[in-house]
């Protein structure tokens, strides 16, 4: 099944159980496909079957004229074509052969159709799926919203895509459905256009902005007072980490001007003061009723989506950067790009270039780079004028409200307004089909409705005097910018075929959604960002916690205009970086992007190597790019290690671990010990200083405290005591999870001796905590311990690499059932450096544990104008097939930090070429 599911709250363990169940079965049947204990012969014809032929001819409908593939032994393939329809024809053709299966999983997963492959465990998930309605935006786009142009390219891929399947059982697409074959009926229907422009809606589902910490700092208030939970989110510190845009200001014609001088104080930016909840009141009144139950349950319901792109929340993000040629040593500029996603198996991009044979006003592409699997086009790379790099700009463009709803229909303003409603039928793969409800308020789908637990009403809200007569209780709509119709797919294809700054920012206006950080330079030596997107501007309130859906104040007024957006071109600095940090000083920009950027620490990082490289007149090469990619400095570990060593020490050997701390550089190599060790360290000092007193919708599944009832008053006692309670968060998106947030909320505390934050209470083994020194030693004893139990008693045999694994897991088949299947799947695991909010961010999540939950999921550096020096590498490989060369071929040299070399040119592509393929008409 997809990773990251789960059942709603009370239908968990038995879901689980189904599920495990069934997975059992078809990984064993995959098993006897595969050749495991018999089946021999026809096992491993059944592997080949699949694989894609690469040499020779093939008939092609529809083509106009012969198509080449040439494919190198990395089996990345350029395509050759006439005009551009034959160009995306072929696109769609290759991408099939190489990764069909995958396709066919993510279309399920947009459309909410996932129970019709797997069964009755993804009935949930595809039941909050059908709510969300991605695939019925995907339609009404395609229908009413994108130009001619883009439909025919999309018709033409479709076209493609099902030439490959015409005739193919699905036996001889991939081996996964030869497996499902003998447990389901399971059909492979066509690709449609819209399959393709369904994708970009889950690319933004898992780049959405703050939604998971407006759920979290609501759900908060059960445990914490508004004064606390501002101190969990501190501001952006500027001071520290500079801003994307570092100039500029928004003129009196309403459009942005990067060469203004921006003043402290323009900035008239609407919000609730922080820790403010709907209607004015405090935070602090309380959620442990209604809305902490219903927004505890959305989280759980969220968990149930698969992350396609990554854990959100989680620091999800990027690098890029673009250094100006004054400052290379090629004399033209360089662009690096390195995109933080899940890991996936296979990786979620696909390497590819699109070429016309002659480019003309009737033939006009010639780009190179990475792309999704099922999506024509090119989403990152380069072209023979221009190179671009995406990072995610963290935008605010997700609003929960609560409604007071009835069975006649829901409040605003005083006056009840009724629900639109549809049905939705979701078939169910050995199952009886199920009918669900969707009902949707002015604001958006009533995502409360997909889970009994929503449905519950408490007493008590996070909602002022001003609040309706609770009666029943609220429901949870969700307003988003990707559930309107949009131009991205259209602004995809002006992309790559961009000459200059100007025809790229005339394409950027129409990247509405996920609104990303776009960097740029061309073979004209310029150097430029955009920053695109419809980002909601608010009337009342500043999208940090729910609003209030009776109260049309809060409704969205419009969206900021793109000529208002922050951009820069040829700055005067000659460089420019974007990894997630703040766009732009907010005190001094007028209108609200976001309270919850990334806070800066890869951004800053990457600024301090460049400036470091660019002082004294140095110059930076390729390789120094690549060296920047890979840097693994810790920035917490520059804050908190020299405290560590001054820590008084008796037990000998909690002593013998923090040796390893001495002389140490705070690099996170994976032969490191002290690397190891300082981790688990900060793991421990932010599950005592703050875990421990978070709620339970926040932490982890399995992490079990005695704790007071939230709403106990007076000391304990027999009618007060204790309970114990248990997280129930998925550990890959648990609070504390130890991003560069985490770091500002403790960067104040270090220098007080005495603080809330630091009190812990005792147990039999360790007596309470009341400083600060008292809890970092707890912390390292805990931490020594616990690296005792994972890595054994001999500090010198600890490494970083051992705790910091990734496994690279196939996101259906390889995720559950008997080891020896998962082996045949999977591929790893992988002892890896880098580690959370370092520049080589290998994440993991300090509330679940060590395990590297997203990665840079490719990296590429573009020598800009002299393409062919141009490198990159994958996560994975170009093949989807779990027994082809090309599964995992480039997961070794990536792990490394290298890359390879990226043939663009026809004589570097000729010169690299193993295969040749001839589609024909």
């Amino acid at each position: 099944m997809p990773s990251n599911t789960s059942a709603p709250p009370g239908k968990k363990t038995a879901k689980k159980k189904g599920r495990r169940a069934r997975l059992i079965l078809v990984l064993l049947v995959l098993a006897l496909v595969a050749g495991i204990g018999f089946g021999g012969y026809w096992g491993v014809s059944t592997v080949r079957a699949s694989f894609p032929q690469t040499t020779g001819e093939i008939r092609l409908d529809n083509l106009s004229a012969d198509v080449e593939v040439k494919r190198d032994a990395n089996g990345v393939p350029q395509i050759y074509a006439d005009n551009e329809t034959d160009l995306f024809r072929a696109q769609g053709y290759v991408q099939a052969q190489d990764r069909f299966y995958e396709m066919d999983v993510r279309r399920h997963v947009t459309a909410g159709r996932l129970s019709e492959m797997f069964g009755e465990s993804q009935v949930d998930t595809d039941a909050f799926l059908r709510t969300l309605g991605w695939r019925r935006v995907a339609q009404e786009e395609y229908d009413k919203v994108l130009s001619p142009e883009t439909k025919k390219y999309l018709k033409a891929y479709a076209e493609g895509v099902n030439a490959y399947l015409k005739d193919r059982a699905p036996k001889d697409v991939s081996v996964e459905y030869a497996a499902l074959a003998l447990t389901n009926d399971y059909a492979i229907e066509p690709w449609t256009p819209v399959d393709s422009v369904a994708w970009l809606k889950a690319m933004a589902w898992d780049l959405r902005g703050n939604m998971q910490d407006e759920i979290d700092r609501s759900l908060m208030t059960s445990r914490l007072s508004a004064k606390q939970i501002k101190q969990l989110y501190p501001e952006y510190p500027y001071a520290l980490h500079q801003p994307i845009v570092d100039k500029g200001a928004v003129g009196d014609d309403g459009k942005f001007d990067p060469k203004a001088d921006a003043t402290e104080g323009d900035g008239t930016t609407t919000g609730d003061t922080p820790g403010t909840g709907p209607g004015g009141s405090s935070g602090s009144s309380g959620s442990s009723g209604g809305v902490s139950s219903q927004l505890g349950a959305l989280s759980e319901v969220l968990d149930t989506v698969p992350a396609l792109l990554g854990p959100n929340g989680n620091g999800i993000g990027s690098n890029s950067w673009v250094v100006a040629g004054k400052y290379t040593t090629s004399g033209k500029p360089l662009l690096a790009n390195d995109p933080h996603l899940a890991p996936q198996l296979p990786s979620l991009w696909y390497q590819m270039g699109l070429h016309c044979r002659s480019v003309s006003e009737t033939c006009r592409y010639d780009v190179a780079g990475y792309t999704f699997s099922g999506m024509p086009g090119v989403i990152i790379g380069h072209n023979d004028k221009i190179a671009w790099g995406l990072t995610n700009l963290g935008a605010d463009v997700t609003d929960l409200y609560l409604e007071k709803i009835g069975p006649d229909g829901y409040l605003v303003d005083g006056k009840v307004k009724p629900f639109t409603s549809r049905e939705e039928t979701i078939k169910v793969a050995g199952g009886t089909d199920r009918k669900i409800t969707v009902r949707s308020t002015g604001h958006g789908p009533l995502v409360s409705d997909r889970s009994s637990e929503l449905e519950k009403v408490g007493q008590k809200a996070p909602v002022g005097n001003a609040a309706p007569d609770r009666g029943t209780g609220y429901g949870v709509s969700l307003q988003w910018t990707a559930l309107q119709p949009g131009h991205s797919m259209d602004a995809i294809f002006a992309i790559d075929r961009a000459k200059d700054f100007t025809t790229f920012r005339a394409a950027a206006k129409n990247f509405e959604v996920p609104s990303q950080n776009l960097i740029y330079a061309d073979a004209e030596g310029n150097i430029g960002y955009q920053s695109p997107g419809k980002i909601p501007q608010r009337a009342t309130g500043d999208g940090t916690l729910p609003a209030p859906g009776w109260d049309s104040k809060y409704r969205w007024k419009g969206y900021i205009p793109f000529e208002k957006l922050p951009y820069e071109y040829n700055p005067e600095r000659g460089y420019i970086v974007t990894a997630n940090q703040a766009v732009i000083d907010q005190k001094t920009y007028p209108d609200l992007l976001t309270k919850d950027w990334g806070y800066g620490s890869r951004s800053q990082r990457i600024n301090d190597l460049i400036e470091s490289k660019i002082k004294d007149g140095g110059k930076i090469s390729p390789d120094d790019m690549r060296t920047m990619q890979t840097d693994n400095r810790s920035e917490i570990a520059t804050l908190l290690n020299p405290l560590l060593l001054k820590i008084d020490i008796a037990d000998p050997q909690v002593r013998e671990a923090q040796k390893l701390l001495e002389g140490w550089d705070y690099t996170q190599d994976p032969d490191s010990a002290a690397a190891a060790y300082f981790n688990a360290v900060w793991r421990n000092v932010l599950k005592l200083a703050f875990g421990n007193k978070l709620p339970k919708e926040l932490r982890a599944e399995g992490d079990c405290i005695s704790v007071r009832p939230a709403d106990a008053t007076g000391p304990v006692d027999e009618q007060n005591r204790l309970v114990r309670e248990c997280g129930q968060r998925d550990p890959d998106s648990a609070q504390p999870d130890g991003g560069d947030r985490w770091y500002e909320v403790v960067r104040p505390l270090l220098k007080q001796e005495k603080n809330e934050w630091w009190t812990t209470p005792g147990n039999r083994l360790d007596p309470a905590t009341e400083t600060r020194d008292q809890l970092l030693a707890r912390a390292m004893k805990d931490a020594r311990w616990e690296l005792t139990a994972k890595l054994g008693k001999d500090v010198s045999t600890w490494s970083w690499g051992r705790l910091h694994q990734l496994t690279l897991k196939n996101q259906t088949l390889g995720t559950a059932g008997p080891d020896v299947v998962q082996k045949l799947l999977n591929r790893g695991p992988w002892n890896l450096g880098g580690g959370e909010a370092a520049v080589d961010a290998t994440g993991w999540n300090a509330a679940g544990g060590y395990e590297v939950i997203w990665v840079p999921s490719m990296r590429m550096v573009v020598n800009v104008g002299d393409w062919d020096k141009s490198r990159w590498v994958n996560l994975t490989g170009a093949s989807g097939h779990a027994f082809h060369s090309n599964y995992t071929d480039q997961t070794d040299t990536w792990a490394k930090g290298e890359l390879y070399d990226w043939a663009y040119g026809k004589a570097a592509v000729d010169a690299a070429a193993k295969d040749t393929l001839t589609l024909k008409p």
